[in-house]
């Protein structure tokens, strides 16, 4: 495990030539300073009324001792010194010696409203006190009242609904629906999405950063409308042209379905040029296709301007997807759809064992209660313009930030080493995140080349928060 993520982290210590970068060198140093707790002087983290109880559990060395013999070589840990997390609360975490963290990524990884968010761990705690699990065989009120819900928040014919269990299944699902629907086999999706881990989605996904390149039979990858990298910026038209010359020259000429992200999560929070959206829907349709929004990332208010990411571009489905943040940690995911279109299931014998349990269709519902009780989807967007506007300030202020992208409480923060040439800084973004780490902000990392900040906190984030996170990237940054 330790060669492995020394392998990892290698290209940080060492030039091409064998020199050392002097300048990463010495953030390098900077990075054990401050995990040596020498912090004085550096920003301080809000005050938060929590205190976790003591943890007498296994320490660091154990859990990773276990973790080398008896879990796969596959599994990565994100930081040099691993980070042993064992407790949390709303947008913070704490490792084992008590120390606190501000999380300014887990809102992508499960968590929407906040970690234990007390009425989501109470409608959890009173609905697995009853019945835990109970087959879609049987009537339970849970189920129904979340998708009546869920089905609320949709526009236009969409409301029916499919409970799963992961957003790969969900995406997984949403594929064979489009396939059975119109008896067509070809898929379109976007080069650098991202769309799950099983067979179907991961040859949908066409994301290099994984090193996985599943081959799956009629699957078309168009240009991605990347609008800091691609070849026509932010003009999306052009970019969809791409879509209707696979249908012209990679197809029958009809096709099942395109899917895609409003914004690419794991791509590393690429919001799709303006215009894109809406042009390739039109040409989907005059194909015979359907239209899928995968919104696992974007959806549940993140965006701030809308509850959906494909509504900011002015855009309807067929089919969308979800998961993530809609059951808050809990392992929920979900397909909806109209009516006539999820007839077709009826064809088929389509049965998950465990989509849309009680206790997980309960959190679920819980969640969407709190979004509303909050006002988290205005909070992202008042947050989340005052993060964008915080970090465009600091893009002035160091050349190493290329773009400062996103929409509410989902930013993207790209890192180069040369802003003429956008030379991805591959190696800066894992120092500054390790110096981040140690002043106390957990940030994400993605896009195509690794070296996209991604800013994706619990929706409950605030402007004291925001204010923290940009100083800790700002001194960070200074190191370098």
């Amino acid at each position: 495990m330790q060669r492995a993520v020394f392998r990892w982290l290698s290209p940080l210590r060492r030039g091409k030539n064998g020199s050392p970068f002097s300048g990463l060198a010495a953030a390098q140093a900077e990075v054990e300073t401050l995990s040596g707790k020498n912090n004085a002087g550096l920003p301080k983290l809000p005050p938060f009324d929590y205190s976790p109880p003591p943890y007498d559990g296994p320490r660091t060395a154990e859990i990773l001792l276990k973790r080398s013999e008896f879990l796969s070589p596959s599994l990565l840990h994100l930081y040099k010194n691993p980070l042993n997390v064992v407790d949390g609360k709303m947008q913070y975490l704490y490792d084992e010696d008590g120390k606190r963290y501000l999380d300014a990524f887990g809102g992508i990884a499960t968590v929407c409203c906040g970690h234990c968010h007390p009425e989501v761990v109470e409608v959890i705690v009173n609905q697995i006190k009853r019945i835990q699990h109970s087959t879609v065989l049987y009537l339970n009120h849970a189920i129904a009242d979340f998708a009546e819900a869920l089905a609320s928040k949709m526009p236009g014919d969409l409301k029916v609904v499919f409970f799963t269990n992961s957003g790969t299944e969900a995406n997984e699902l949403a594929l064979m629906i489009a396939r059975l629907y119109t008896g067509c086999h070809d898929i379109i999706s976007i080069r650098n999405a991202y769309h799950g881990n099983a067979a179907g989605t991961m040859g949908a996904t066409a994301q290099s950063i994984w090193k996985y390149n599943v081959i799956q039979s009629g699957v078309h990858h168009a240009v991605n409308p990347d609008q800091y990298r691609g070849a026509f910026g932010s003009e999306g038209e052009k970019y969809a042209k791409d879509v209707q010359e696979i249908i012209d020259f990679g197809t029958s000429g009809r096709i099942a379905a395109f899917i895609s992200e409003a914004i690419q999560g794991v791509g590393g929070i690429m919001e799709l040029a303006p215009g894109y959206l809406p042009a390739v829907y039109k040409t989907i349709k005059n194909a015979g296709g359907l239209c899928i929004a995968d919104e696992v990332q974007s959806g549940f208010a993140r965006t701030g301007s809308h509850f959906w990411g494909f509504e900011g571009h002015g855009v309807i489905p067929d089919i969308v997807t979800m998961a993530k943040g809609i059951g808050n940690g809990i392992p929920i995911g979900a397909v909806v759809t109209t009516p006539e279109i999820a007839e077709v299931l009826t064809r088929r014998n389509y049965f998950n064992t465990f989509g849309g349990n009680p206790v997980c269709t309960a959190a679920g519902h819980a969640v969407l209660r709190v979004i509303e009780k909050e006002k988290l989807q205005k909070n992202a967007s008042v947050v989340g313009s005052y993060l964008k506007d915080k970090l465009k300030k600091l893009q002035e202020k160091h050349e190493i930030i290329g773009d400062v992208r996103g929409r509410g409480l989902m930013i993207g923060v790209e890192l180069v080493s040369d802003r003429q040439e956008k030379t991805p800084a591959k190696a800066e973004i894992l120092h500054i995140l390790e110096l981040m780490k140690e002043m106390g902000v957990l940030i994400g990392k993605g896009g195509y080349y690794g070296n996209v900040f991604r800013i994706t906190p619990p929706l409950c984030f605030t402007k004291e928060d925001t204010d923290f996170l940009v100083d800790v990237m700002d001194v960070a940054m200074s190191k370098l």
